[in-house]
Order: C-alpha cells, then structure tokens, then sequence
C-alpha cells in the first residue's frame, strides 16, 4: 500500500480574499518632480554645513547659496580663458 500525496482544498477564507499582486512592476511609479525641481546648491549647501559642523539658520541659506552661485560664475571664467603655451607660472615668494 502507498500514500498519496494529500490534495490541498482551499478553505473558504482563502477563496474570499482578493488575488494577491504578481509583481511589483505593475505598479504606477510616482513622477521624481520633487527632486528634479530641487537646486543642486540647497544640497551643496547642506552638505557642507554638515560636513563642516555649521548650524546655517534658515534665513542665511540663501545669501549663501547666492555667494556661492557668483563663486562658481567668476571660477567658471578662469578656467574658460585659454592660456598660451608659453605661459609661465607665477612667482612664488617664501619668507
């Protein structure tokens, strides 16, 4: 005599629940608005406050970011202009 394996009947709980999701893929994803619309120096910003162990208040956040926006405006021209090749560098004096 063998056994057979015994057949799985579904209880009535299980027949009244709703199919559970397949995938996770099926989903609708959220529009990422909120961190494209978001400007790279807020995060500069904050990343340096921390990483210098600065409390910014709120109020100077923004005349922070706005130096910092002229400060990488004027480095950006430095680095624009076109140095000849026989340029040399500038002196360096030790006291």
């Amino acid at each position: 005599m063998t056994k057979r394996p015994k057949s799985r009947r579904k209880s009535k709980s299980e027949n009244s629940r709703a199919p559970a999701p397949t995938s996770v893929h099926g989903k609708e994803k959220r529009p990422r608005t909120e961190q494209a619309s978001r400007d790279p120096l807020d995060d500069f910003v904050e990343a340096a406050a921390r990483a210098l162990n600065l409390k910014v208040q709120p109020a100077w956040k923004g005349p922070v970011k706005a130096n910092l926006a002229t400060t990488f405006a004027l480095a950006a021209s430095f680095a624009d202009f076109p140095l000849p090749d026989d340029a040399e560098p500038a002196p360096i004096f030790l006291a």
